[in-house]
């Protein structure tokens, strides 16, 4: 199966912002939904959000009020809008994408908060 691919990772300060992007890799059509995990060194990973076919989202606790995760259907894009950052979000995160064909992750993009 070919990868969905995330974008938009890199270094930020707490309290800063950033915004993922994975572009999907199956005809929108077949995607049932879109969603975020991330994993943070030593740690399991960790469900962010999800984004349905319908619209509907879910969102883990730990990020409620903080981060929204939108979609581009035009772009068979999800994004990740992530704000008041902290430490503790720093992690590899993944995009997943589930389509009538099964779900695949994406390679991945760190995320960094530090000083």
């Amino acid at each position: 199966q070919v990868q969905p691919v995330e974008s938009g990772g890199g270094l930020v300060q707490p309290g800063g912002s950033l915004r993922l992007s994975c572009a999907a890799s199956e005809s929108s059509f077949s995607i049932i939904a879109m969603g975020w995990s991330r994993q943070a060194p030593g740690k399991q990973r960790e469900f962010v959000a999800q984004i349905t076919s319908g619209g509907s989202t879910l969102y883990a606790d730990s990020v409620k009020g903080r981060f929204t995760i939108s979609r581009d259907n035009a772009k068979n894009t999800v994004f990740l809008q992530m704000n008041s950052l902290k430490p503790e979000d720093t992690a590899v995160y993944y995009c997943r994408q589930t389509a009538t064909s099964g779900s695949t992750w994406g390679q991945g993009t760190q995320v960094t908060v530090s000083l």
